[in-house]
């Protein structure tokens, strides 16, 4: 399985972008999904989480400006992101750890990174 991250972009402050995160077949109805991203010189840092039942979780500096969504029928989890502000700059990437077996075996999943670049 693979995930692939595509919408980055250059946007300015106040604009909008979508990510996206497709998976190469069906596993978010059954896994949890986050989104990562890592400012220059910074660590990377959760975003958003959307769980495999439909929970969200954001990371107080996005709330209500980012938006997580899924859409199984093209296995693909969506970060809506609006009003984005300077320090939304970095490289986002999708995360899913997933069960490979009976016994609760996982194994961890990044998508490539996509860049996204706000200007001030």
């Amino acid at each position: 399985v693979q995930l692939q991250a595509s919408g980055g972009g250059l946007v300015q402050a106040g604009g909008s972008l979508r990510l996206s995160c497709r998976a190469s077949r069906s596993i978010f109805g059954r896994n949890d999904l986050q989104w990562y991203r890592q400012a220059p010189g910074k660590q990377r840092e959760l975003v958003a989480t959307l769980t495999s039942g439909g929970s969200t979780y954001y990371i107080d500096s996005v709330k209500g400006r980012f938006t997580v969504s899924r859409d199984n029928a093209r296995n693909t989890v969506y970060l809506q992101m609006n009003n984005l502000k300077f320090e939304d700059t970095g490289v986002y990437y999708c995360h899913s750890s997933i069960v490979v077996n009976v016994e609760g075996s996982t194994i961890d999943l990044w998508g490539n990174g996509t860049l996204v670049t706000v200007s001030s």
